[in-house]
Order: structure tokens, then sequence, then C-alpha cells
């Protein structure tokens, strides 16, 4: 058997591939739903608390950018299994889904309130001062004039850092959330084979470069043109 048979029987066993096919398809699902409810979340949960800390109510605005700050600064991984098996200890019990997805969500909220902060700050004062000279209270100024402005600038950004939130749902799998990498991983133990690690990898690739070509086509077509 020559080196490239042995690859492709560890990495490209058909027989396996066919296999565990549908059991990585659930996984597949499972990723998805999480993915969605998670950038739903997370990127509604960051623009309420940037739209919040524009009031410059000091101790809320302090609260606010803790808890950025702590949620930027710990690895995901590490607040997963605190909750995961830190709660029970406290009488409070989730399912490793619950966990991952309020996690993630309350991760990309931190990352989504800062971008989105940027782009309240970064817009231009006169166009606070127009919109106050109309008669426009600072709610309606924030909402109508000052909040479209700021999503505009920041859609690049805030899409990429979902995309890198997304992915970490492969995190899920040390505590048994049935994802791509947990089914994959289950499957390599059964067969003794990593094609169902190559057949996750695939299966990465196709969920995620659609996004990942969509952010480019944002940051292009949401661009500020210049000049």
């Amino acid at each position: 058997m020559t080196n490239l048979d042995r690859f492709i029987e560890t990495f490209l066993n058909g027989t396996v591939l066919a296999k565990y096919a549908p059991e990585i398809l659930q996984g597949v699902w499972v990723t998805i739903e999480l993915s969605v409810l998670i950038v739903i979340a997370g990127t509604l949960w960051g623009a309420l608390l940037a739209c919040i800390r524009a009031y410059r109510i000091w101790p809320v605005s302090f609260l606010i950018v803790i808890y950025a700050d702590i949620f930027r600064a710990l690895p995901p991984l590490v607040l997963i299994l605190l909750v995961f098996f830190g709660l029970p200890n406290l009488g409070v019990t989730l399912s490793s889904f619950a966990v991952l997805f309020v996690i993630l969500g309350l991760t990309l909220g931190a990352f989504a309130e800062e971008i989105i902060w940027a782009g309240i700050t970064a817009t231009d004062k006169g166009q606070w001062e127009a919109a106050r000279s109309t008669g426009l209270g600072f709610t309606q100024t924030l909402g109508y004039v000052v909040l479209p402005q700021a999503v505009r600038m920041v859609i690049p950004p805030l899409t990429n850092r979902a995309i890198a939130i997304t992915k970490m749902t492969a995190l899920g799998t040390v505590i048994g959330v049935p994802d791509i990498l947990n089914q994959a991983t289950t499957a390599q133990s059964f067969s003794g084979n990593a094609s169902p690690l190559t057949l996750a990898a695939l299966a990465y690739v196709v969920l995620f470069l659609p996004f990942v070509i969509l952010s480019r086509w944002l940051e292009s077509r949401f661009a500020w043109k210049k000049g």
C-alpha cells in the first residue's frame, strides 16, 4: 500500500463516509440553529447596550463597559465550562445547547456593543445637532438619524466578528452539544478512522464559506464612498 493509499484509507474512506454522513448532517442542522440564534440575539443585545450607553448615564455605562471588557477578555471555553459545571452547584441546570447559546450570545453581544458604540461615536456631531434643531428628541435622533449611519459604518467588522463567534459553536463538543465536530469525533471513535473529521471539515467549509463571501460583499456594498 502506497502513502497515497494509506492517506485515502485514513481520511477519505468511502465506506466510513457513507455510514456516518447522516450523523454529520444532523450536526450541521444543530450548528446552523445555534449560529442563527447566536447572531440574532448577540447583535440585538449589543445594539441595545450601545444605545443605552449613548445616554451617558455614568453608573450604567460603567457596568456596560465592565461587561464588554470581561466577555471580550475571557476565552469563551472558560466561560462555557464554568457555567455548565458551576451552575448546577447553585441549583441551576441548563442544557448544553442553552449554555453554548447564552455564552456565545453574550460574547458576541460584548463585541457588537463595542463595534456599534464606535459607530455611534464616529457619527459626525453635526448630524446630532441638525436632527435636534428640527425638533427631534435625543431618543428620536439616536434611533432615526445616528444609529442607521452607525450601523452602516460597522457592518463589515460586525459581520466578521459574528462569523468568528459562530465558528466557536465547535466548542460545544466539550459539553456534549451534538454539533458538527461532536458528531465527527464520536464517529471517529466508533469507526477508528479519521474520515468523519474530513467530512466535518468539508461541512464547515460549505456552511461558513458563503458567509465569508457575503461579508466581503457587505464590506464593499456598505463602505462609505470617498470623495
